[in-house]
């Protein structure tokens, strides 16, 4: 059974080879193929800071010349809890990813944001 299934497989299965000389022949796609990794497009640090800076900036009850990379929310910039919710959603849509409940609790500075953001493989 395993043996026929094997035969079927490899029967349906085309891999252009290229002769390469007196060597063995070498499949054509081991030179052109791409890696497919997540990581390809992945937001360059700057971009990820950049861009939630300008999120935190843009936020009506913050005095931009305050927003630095280090600047917490509260502490620094005197916003509350629901400010602070308004900031992660802020950035999720930025981003366009989903922070979990457990995860954006945690985020309550800039550079938490910028980190966590940068590591997620779905940013974009």
């Amino acid at each position: 059974m395993a043996s026929a299934l094997r035969a079927a497989i490899l029967g349906h299965l085309r891999v252009p080879v290229v002769a390469n000389g007196s060597k063995l022949l070498t499949p054509l796609w081991t030179t052109s193929v791409r890696s497919m990794s997540s990581h390809d497009d992945h937001l360059e640090k700057t971009q990820v800071i950049d861009r939630i800076l300008d999120i935190v900036k843009s936020f009506p009850k913050v005095d931009p010349s305050k927003v630095t990379p280090d600047v917490h929310f509260q502490k620094d910039l005197g916003l509350d809890s629901l400010d602070n919710v308004e900031i992660i959603m802020a950035i999720e849509e930025e981003f366009k990813l989903e922070i979990p409940d457990k995860e954006a609790d945690k985020i309550d500075s800039c550079a938490l944001a910028i980190e966590y953001v940068y590591n997620h493989p779905m940013a974009s």
